[in-house]
């Protein structure tokens, strides 16, 4: 949801879109890149990266990528969660980065929320600043790539109301970390999604357990 609502809000501004997706393993990797399909098609992107990243598999160390670590279903977890993937969005940024030098695109766009997230370390606006030093460094001196954050101090409920204002396919994106068919519901980003919606007011439009 965040990711469609950063894309719809680039659009909106005047950019063409490159999607980028990426599949590294996730437990529900099939819907996601069906949604991403669907999305695509929706918003217009013509241009598209389909990335597979099958080592996040071999790495684990995350209960999005290894199934013998149960994704947690009772919302009391303190720290940073088993979910987290390690240094997940470093590498989604730095491929992604690699695509717009070659593209000649101007911005990365990326829906990143640092308030009102699952408490990732990958998700900080210092974090994304970081990268953004590593990416002007990284490239040839000509090359000029932003990193836009536009949800980085959203609540979900914003977000909702935003993705409504920008007229976002809410039906066709996905945030359950554990099922493909109908969302859980229980997992951690299911309940901030849902919760985001009951503090805006609106029905989820997608199916749950």
């Amino acid at each position: 949801m965040d990711s469609t609502l950063a894309a719809y809000m680039m659009k909106q501004e005047g950019y063409e879109i490159i999607g980028v997706h990426f599949n590294y393993a996730q437990r529900t990797q099939q819907k996601e890149l069906e949604c991403f399909e669907k999305i695509s098609q929706e918003i217009g992107v013509n241009n598209k990266y389909i990335l597979d990243l099958d080592f996040f598999a071999q790495l684990g160390a995350s209960a999005l990528t290894d199934r013998s670590i149960d994704v947690p279903t009772d919302g009391v977890e303190e720290g940073v969660p088993v979910t987290y993937v390690p240094f997940r969005n470093g590498i989604f940024l730095s491929m992604a980065a690699a695509i717009a030098e070659k593209e000649g695109a101007e911005v990365i766009s990326i829906g990143v929320v640092e308030e009102d997230s699952s408490g990732y370390p990958d998700c900080r606006e210092d974090y994304i600043t970081a990268m953004q030093k590593a990416i002007d460094l990284g490239t040839k001196d000509e090359t000029k790539i932003e990193i836009k954050m536009p949800l980085v101090h959203l609540k979900k409920s914003q977000i909702v109301q935003e993705a409504l204002k920008y007229n976002v396919p809410l039906n066709l994106t996905w945030s359950c970390y554990k099922s493909e068919d109908k969302a859980c519901g229980v997992c951690d980003s299911c309940r901030l999604r849902l919760n985001g919606f009951a503090l805006a007011g609106i029905d989820d439009p997608i199916l749950y357990v």
